[in-house]
């Protein structure tokens, strides 16, 4: 099948989108990256905006997107519906935000935050599984995309917060933020709990620098699992689907091969000869840049614990990990050969 940019760049962003929304809506819960909170939601909408423009270039009478709206079993019209549920919770999100005043939301908010962004990637990637395209014709195809979520989202909370050195955990409340903001040594304890920084913010104020250094802890802990965990989880995934994409030219085993009445003996299409074409795209485009190497950032800077790493890890990471799912979804294309031509 031809490559479909639109498509590629919608479904994407949207990944991208609903990874950063969930993934500050996990630390919302905790009351963590309270100052991080505003920029990741304006992020998370821009990139949601920006995938909405994409899909359009894919249509060619756009204006006729609304005829399909009629039917609810459609899948681009069941991905309108949740995108517009999308934006209502990230108004409601912004809402609360500005009426806390100190970057926090209700803990049930930031669950709901997590389950429509689930819901949003769920149901674009389910829009392609079909049985008419072996290779599509998996859960492992959804479960590809969150993989994708998963890796992009964390990783940019982790370098909005790395850049607005918030550790999350209320660390702005009560006056204690006028402390840490005020010590060179917060730069390792507010963003991701390097011992000195702690030493030196309990020998400098005392019970208010311990207080400072337990919340920067407890919310550098908080999301050391969530970006650990979620990369990893993300890899499998991945991971998976590639394996999955690999198998697919074995689909077409059972089905009779439509021969060219000039060459009887050839077949029209092999697929075993697509599916080599596209294995260094898949394997080392897709699984080795898209997810091991995010994992092992991820990991690395989680371990290490500074800011300074995190800036660089989680913006490579980031990066690879977009460049990874891109690299996926053009073998995805790729690989999508239709059964009509093995009648």
């Amino acid at each position: 099948m031809e490559l479909q940019w639109p498509l590629i760049i919608f479904t994407t962003l949207v990944a991208w989108s609903a990874g950063v929304f969930g993934t500050q809506g996990a630390l919302a819960s905790g009351g963590h990256a309270c100052r991080s909170q505003m920029p990741l939601l304006a992020i998370s909408v821009a990139l949601l905006a920006v995938s909405g423009i994409a899909v359009f270039f894919h249509l060619e009478h756009w204006e006729r997107i609304f005829n399909g709206f009629g039917h609810l079993s459609s899948g681009i019209t069941q991905e309108f519906i949740v995108i517009v549920v999308f934006a209502v919770v990230a108004v409601a999100y912004f809402v609360f935000l500005r009426r806390s005043g100190d970057g926090t939301v209700p803990r049930w908010m930031g669950w709901l935050a997590v389950a429509i962004s689930t819901v949003l990637v769920v149901v674009c990637a389910h829009s392609y599984v079909m049985a008419a395209r072996p290779a599509w014709n998996s859960v492992l195809e959804v479960l590809s995309l969150v993989g994708a979520a998963l890796l992009m989202g964390p990783a940019t909370c982790g370098v909005v917060m790395a850049l607005r050195k918030d550790a999350g955990a209320g660390a702005r409340e009560d006056g204690v933020a006028d402390v840490a903001d005020g010590l060179a040594a917060a730069d390792a304890a507010a963003g991701f709990g390097a011992s000195d920084g702690e030493a030196s913010l309990r020998a400098s104020h005392g019970a208010v620098g311990s207080e400072v250094v337990a919340r920067s802890s407890h919310g550098a802990r908080a999301f050391g699992r969530i970006a650990v965990i979620g990369a990893t989880v993300g890899a499998l995934c991945v991971l998976s689907f590639a394996v999955f994409l690999q198998m697919s030219g074995g689909s077409f085993v059972d089905v009779g091969y439509h021969f060219d009445p000039v060459r009887p003996t050839q077949a029209m299409v092999d697929p075993a000869a697509v599916v080599a074409i596209q294995a260094p795209l898949l394997w080392a485009g897709g699984v080795v840049v898209g997810a091991f190497v995010p994992l092992a950032l991820c990991w690395l800077a989680v371990r290490k614990g500074t800011i300074g790493l995190w800036k660089a890890c989680g913006s490579t990471a980031v990066l690879c990990a977009l460049v990874g799912a891109v690299c996926l979804r053009v073998a995805f294309y790729n690989l999508g050969l239709s059964v009509f031509m093995f009648y």
